[in-house]
């Protein structure tokens, strides 16, 4: 995908929302601020890898989950179980969509002039692909951990294991965000 001038206007709104997300993260004072056109093209390139590491993992555990229903034991699940495992496949189908999503969008809008556009709803998209991923996975945990733990514990692990997901992949990185406009507030000051 290619980037072309755009009109004053927009190059200055875009420069404007990015820099409020990338500039002053690992950049000493000594270094030139990016120009918009580095900036959007290395945004395209994080969210491909962030994509590719994703994707792998969201497609394996859907074909495995897809594989569940054929073996003989899916047969015997009661019917909180077979609720769960269709919540469970429903999830893993949703978040391959989001997942897998920004490509078709590159595909279709290649050649454009959105790469602006093509960040953001990648990036959109991607948040939305990681919530279905962790709740793909932490159904994935409730229905294994019903067969194998007695009682109540295998909602309170799972439960667990879903905070884990929320801090680490939700909350610390707000933080971090919030570090980091802060310190950048300091600065201008």
């Amino acid at each position: 995908m290619t980037m072309t001038k755009q009109p004053a206007e927009s190059a200055e709104k875009e420069s404007a929302c990015c820099a409020r997300h990338d500039d002053h993260v690992g950049r000493s004072d000594a270094e030139p601020p990016e120009p918009a056109r580095e900036r959007v093209n290395r945004r395209w390139n994080e969210v491909l890898q962030e994509t590719r590491v994703t994707q792998t993992g969201v497609q394996i555990l859907f074909g495995f989950l897809l594989s569940v229903a054929f073996t003989p034991l899916f047969r015997e699940l009661e019917t909180p179980d077979k609720v769960i495992y269709v919540m469970t496949v429903v999830f893993g189908a949703s978040a391959t969509g989001a997942l897998i999503a920004p490509v078709s969008i590159h595909r279709f809008l290649s050649g454009q002039r959105m790469k602006d556009e093509v960040v953001a709803a990648a990036g959109r998209l991607m948040v939305c692909g990681m919530v279905l991923l962790a709740l793909t996975i932490g159904c994935t945990l409730l229905l294994i951990l019903r067969f194998v733990v007695p009682g109540v514990l295998a909602e309170v692990l799972v439960g667990g294991v879903m905070l884990w997901f929320g801090l680490c992949w939700y909350v610390l990185p707000l933080l971090l965000r919030r570090k980091a406009a802060r310190r950048a507030e300091r600065e201008q000051a």
